[in-house]
């Protein structure tokens, strides 16, 4: 069943009381997630949430802190999701930037921007992330034994 499990991180970063997130398709359907994506067979998990957030919006970022473990199972694929969510800060955009083909648009939305837009949301997860992350629920990156 290994092909049913999915790991993936995603980076929660705030800057001037705004969230970069990505617009994408999913089934069709235009929806709103964090810089997210799945971790690579022997990637560094930090690694993998600083490449993901580059490769989706042109933005470097430094890791500050994990936000939390997530899980969440598709109702339409079976796929059980094990999210990594991390906070940052931007560092710098790269205007010249390949963004990946997945993503339709970058934005930078307010809480209450993401609170009108709950429906577009890629999953509740997202919305969770933010609150936990307003929350002040933050763990220290020590907390990662990285043997890789």
């Amino acid at each position: 069943m290994p092909g049913k499990i999915h790991l993936t991180v995603a980076a929660v970063i705030k800057h001037n009381n705004q969230y970069l997130l990505v617009k994408e398709t999913d089934c069709g359907k235009s929806v709103i997630n964090q810089p997210a994506g799945h971790v690579e067979p022997g990637e560094d998990i930090v690694k993998a949430a600083i490449r993901e957030t580059y490769e989706e919006t042109g933005w470097h970022i430094a890791i500050e802190n994990l936000v939390g473990i997530y899980s969440s199972k598709s109702e339409v694929t079976g796929i059980t999701y094990y999210r990594i969510a991390f906070s940052a800060k931007p560092i710098s955009l790269d205007s010249n930037a390949q963004i990946d083909a997945d993503i339709d648009e970058v934005v930078w939305l307010s809480l209450d921007e993401i609170y009108h837009n709950t429906e577009n949301l890629r999953s509740e997860v997202v919305l969770t992330c933010i609150l936990d992350f307003e929350q002040g629920q933050l763990f220290p990156l020590e907390i990662f034994r990285n043997h890789l």
